[in-house]
């Protein structure tokens, strides 16, 4: 890096900054938290989009599809279970969430059920985003260490103390705001990168006669992930419902941008425009993964400065070699841009879910302090996740594929809950809590002992797990026991009403033209 680099960098600090002060206005929670739900489909999508496809998909995806052992093409089969997962949330979760007016999506399960519910799916919260924001800050430290020569605790201190000043001064709709920009500037880094990449190969057909064409095998319904396989097609599907339900749909981080919203109609558009942007740009991912993969095959140089035991390293290592001065600190901005907006938002929907479910719960608060005492849950969990970061390197292969271990063991009990209260009216917050528990601990069980189980049938297993239990817990065990149980009752339309709109035919749609291009892929094996 020379110094037109490192002033691209700052200039983007700077702006970052400026932004937060910019909104730092606000005087009550559904101002902080929520932006005074003001917003509109596009800059909530592409605020959902940009901490989904964080640094953890610009840097990891590429190397998972181009460098690890036994990867390729098949991380598409990450986007199998999204369109699918968005017409549920249409048509279910994000309407009984929506009007609900809550600003902690687990203040809807005191609701339905009691406040032992939401206190319990809060601690799931807190516990598994706080290490899958740790997941990321290890990321960021991995990545920009390697390119700007800092050490562990530099990177992490620049990036964290800027992410942190922007939104916690602007709150919510600094965060939204920044991370429309900061969408455009990774998807304008990924395509930067496949220039190039072609560019260092030799063009596009020295690319294709080049490709290691095991790579490009995306369908594999032979991998059923009871065997010690992973990324077949089965648990893929199943399981991505179940995940990105619940991601989307019950995840903090991910509702408050549907509470967010300033109607139903915005929410709608919301999770179908997010349903369909997915693909393309994990696409791009994956392409430039393929090229990179193919350069390190082609040239033992690079190759030789990748270590193989840190393959996320393949897209640093890349700029600092290739790329020229100016566009290497572009990069770098598109990078950091991806790790602020995952960590701005986990922080922010971290405090969030401290404030509503814990702090405010059992403190009364003046509505003058609320936001002061919001900045300083956001800081603690800064400083926590921080921590945590220094431990979280040995998870799995690639930091993408940690970061969704994470979240499956946690995902299928909680979208399970959920869906319990939106669907049944008479199942009680006990047998639901013993549920969510059972599955989760069953979950940590599949981990820790049967390896063979690809853990993205956790999701599944999980979901399935919760079930059963509570229904056994409410028919032969509380059946009879008073406890405390709210008469809240979710109103929806019948499934069928629900499930048959525009939205769903287009999503469904979009499903079939991702098998086809999956498909076609395959066939080039």
């Amino acid at each position: 890096m020379n110094l037109l680099d490192y002033g691209i960098v700052l200039l983007y600090f700077l702006l970052m900054i400026w932004l937060g002060f910019k909104f730092k206005k606000s005087e009550k929670d559904t101002e902080y938290f929520l932006g005074g739900k003001g917003f509109g489909w596009f800059s909530l999508c592409m605020s959902t989009m940009a901490t989904q496809l964080s640094v953890i998909s610009f840097v990891s995806a590429p190397a998972f599809v181009g460098l690890r052992a036994g990867g390729g093409m098949q991380w598409l089969t990450f986007e199998f279970g999204v369109p699918l997962a968005m017409i549920i949330l249409i048509a279910f979760i994000a309407p009984a969430l929506y009007k609900s007016s809550v600003v902690s999506a687990y203040a809807f399960l005191e609701k339905r059920f009691n406040s032992s519910s939401r206190l319990l799916l809060s601690s799931v919260f807190l516990i598994s985003r706080a290490f899958a924001t740790s997941v990321t800050v290890y990321a960021v430290s991995l990545i920009l260490t390697s390119i700007l020569q800092l050490s562990f605790m530099q990177t992490i201190l620049i990036i964290s103390v800027v992410t942190i000043v922007y939104s916690l001064e602007g709150g919510m709709k600094a965060i939204v705001y920044s991370e429309v920009a900061q969408m455009i500037i990774k998807v304008l880094g990924i395509f930067i990168i496949i220039y190039f990449g072609l560019k260092q190969i030799g063009g596009w057909d020295i690319f294709i006669q080049n490709v290691d064409t095991k790579r490009l095998e995306v369908l594999r319904f032979r991998n059923t992930g009871f065997d010690s396989q992973e990324f077949g097609f089965w648990p893929m599907l199943f399981g991505g419902i179940f995940l990105y339900c619940a991601y989307y749909g019950t995840d903090q981080s991910q509702v408050q941008r549907i509470l967010s919203a300033k109607d139903e109609k915005t929410v709608k558009k919301l999770l179908l425009f997010n349903g369909l942007f997915r693909f393309p740009i994990t696409l791009s991912y994956c392409i430039g993964g393929l090229i990179l993969g193919t350069l390190v095959s082609l040239n033992a140089d690079f190759a030789a400065k990748i270590p193989l035991e840190k393959p996320d390293l393949m897209i640093p290592v890349f700029i600092t070699t290739y790329l020229p001065h100016g566009i290497i600190g572009v990069i770098i901005v598109a990078i950091i841009a991806a790790a602020m907006s995952a960590y701005s938002s986990n922080i922010n929907s971290l405090a969030a879910v401290s404030m509503e479910d814990f702090i405010a719960k059992k403190w009364s608060i003046p509505s003058t302090k609320y936001v002061t005492y919001s900045k300083v849950a956001a800081l603690v969990w800064g400083l926590v996740t921080l921590v945590l970061a220094f431990f979280m390197g040995n998870i799995a292969k690639t930091v993408i594929e940690a970061i969704n271990k994470i979240g499956s063991v946690f995902y299928g009990p909680v979208v399970c809950m959920f869906l319990l209260a939106i669907f049944t009216k008479k199942i009680q917050a006990k047998s639901a809590n013993t549920g969510v528990v059972v599955g989760v601990l069953l979950n940590l069980i599949l981990w820790i002992f049967f390896k063979n189980i690809f853990w993205f049938w956790w999701n599944v297993i999980g979901a399935v797990t919760t079930f059963v239990v509570a229904l056994i817990c409410h028919y032969f065990i509380y059946s009879n026991r008073s406890v405390g149980q709210n008469t809240y009752v979710v109103e929806n339309p019948t499934i069928i009403k629900a499930l048959f709109t525009r939205e769903s035919a287009i999503l469904l749609s979009y499903f079939f033209l991702i098998m086809a291009i999956c498909f076609y892929l395959t066939s080039l094996v």
